[in-house]
């Protein structure tokens, strides 16, 4: 009797260890699921933005769908502003890695003019609000206002700005900027073999040439102050590919 009183005391206190060892377990997190989504364009690995509330620049929403940015069949970014539920949806993306120094090239397929006055859109490399090198398609919401500028953030400084306008009908063009330590040359031309003068040129040489440390290439479009289109059609810009010479 004392035999099975013991095997039985055995067992109870075998059933409570193992139940105190289950409840001292380490709880194993679930892994979190990656919600950005990648693509590659023109040999560059790219992340595209999401964001379910407003953020700068605008304040604006903008989507990774692939209703907004996509690469077609014949290897050219779309970029698009869409309309889905009474928000409209901004596009923007950036390079995974910095590149610092060197020449930045933008082959721009679509008519940049033919964008609604409240829509801008950015070839840039960003670090921060005041370490940023642009080229901005836009007329902010002015009619007849200049549709292009060259910019080195911060752009309310003195001299820190370019304005140009690029023609109606303009058709495919190419900017570039060339970033070095003491200076930055900018360029925009229409993408031809004929012998056209360049739409701008400017040179900046002034105190807020940034410093390359991890800042990124980007691409973007987007509503200016985050107003809707003046003629409520969504907006699309397309891009042939970028390209990169380091120093």
């Amino acid at each position: 009797m004392k035999k099975y009183l013991c095997l039985g005391s055995v067992g109870v206190g075998l059933m409570l260890l193992l139940m105190n060892c289950a409840m001292q377990a380490p709880v194993v997190k679930k892994q979190m699921e990656v919600t950005h989504r990648e693509l590659k364009f023109s040999g560059f690995d790219w992340i595209v933005r999401n964001d379910v509330v407003k953020k700068g620049p605008g304040p604006n929403f903008f989507s990774n769908s692939e209703d907004n940015v996509w690469i077609d069949k014949d290897g050219k970014l779309h970029l698009k502003i869409t309309q889905k539920d009474g928000n409209w949806y901004c596009a923007g993306m950036y390079c995974k890695q910095p590149l610092g120094y060197g020449k930045y090239t933008f082959y721009v397929h679509s008519d940049i003019t033919l964008l609604d006055q409240n829509v801008v859109s950015g070839l840039f490399t960003y670090l921060n609000d005041v370490e940023e090198i642009d080229i901005e398609f836009s007329k902010w919401s002015i009619p007849d206002n200049q549709n292009a500028q060259f910019a080195i953030q911060p752009a309310d400084k003195k001299g820190n700005k370019h304005r140009f306008q690029i023609p109606s009908n303009a058709g495919p063009t190419i900017h570039s900027f060339d970033w070095k330590k003491d200076q930055i040359n900018f360029i925009s031309q229409v993408n031809s073999d004929a012998a056209i003068a360049p739409y701008a040129v400017w040179k900046y040489t002034g105190p807020h040439i940034p410093k390359a440390t991890t800042e990124r290439m980007r691409i973007n479009l987007w509503l200016f102050k985050g107003q809707m289109p003046s003629d409520l059609k969504e907006q699309e810009i397309i891009i042939d590919s970028v390209s990169f010479q380091k120093h």
